[in-house]
């Protein structure tokens, strides 16, 4: 059944800095070890028009960010030099510049509540908001303070869609033929989710 609970699939995003880090079988492995299947995965080079297309954001929410950076610049004495609009694509304009720096694995995972386990184990946007155990709260050190005062993107390794809707939306993006995205059967999907546990006893 297409829509049974343990059906769900989320995407996630191995960054540039997972692979320049030599992370990737590391994160791989935490996100395995929840008893997710991997049902899609690829290396690929980042197109702008892709990153533009995965980020996915609007005038309002450009505005928003942008008004967040005149504040920033004005409580530091920095000249003000730009709608709020144009900071906020500015932002954005790193997020695409980061993305399409080097290769980039993109990931689709499936299992129960797929959406809401993996951002749990990825943590909070802001590495140092993110929790010791999780992806960002022991692999990634950056912050906001320190990307905005470099003009850069933050480097915390991995995206992870935020709800199912999103994800579907994403998926798409990233995986476009159909024979991309694998269903098969798992061993361990018997002790997950069978019902039947009989052929365990002796």
């Amino acid at each position: 059944m297409e829509n049974y609970p343990k059906n769900e699939r989320t995407f996630v995003i191995m960054k540039p800095d997972a692979i320049q880090r030599g992370l990737v079988g590391e994160l791989t492995c935490r996100l395995e070890r929840l008893g997710l299947k991997l049902v899609a995965v690829k290396m690929v080079k980042a197109t702008e028009d892709q990153c533009w297309a995965h980020y996915n954001k609007d005038d309002a929410w450009y505005n928003e960010k942008g008004q967040r950076a005149i504040s920033d610049r004005q409580a530091a004495n920095l000249p003000v030099e730009k709608s709020a609009l144009e900071y906020g694509k500015d932002i954005m304009r790193g997020n695409v510049a980061f993305m399409t720096a080097c290769p980039i694995i993109p990931m689709v995972w499936q299992g129960n509540k797929a959406v809401e386990i993996v951002k749990k184990i990825v943590g909070a946007t802001a590495p140092l908001a993110s929790v010791v155990g999780t992806i960002r709260g022991d692999y990634a050190l950056d912050s906001y303070d320190l990307a905005g005062l470099d003009g850069r993107a933050v480097r915390n390794l991995i995206h992870c869609s935020d709800q199912v809707s999103e994800a579907e939306r994403e998926i798409k993006i990233w995986f476009t033929d159909a024979d991309e995205l694998f269903d098969y059967h798992k061993i361990n999907e018997e002790i997950l989710y069978n019902p039947d546990l009989s052929g365990l006893a002796k």
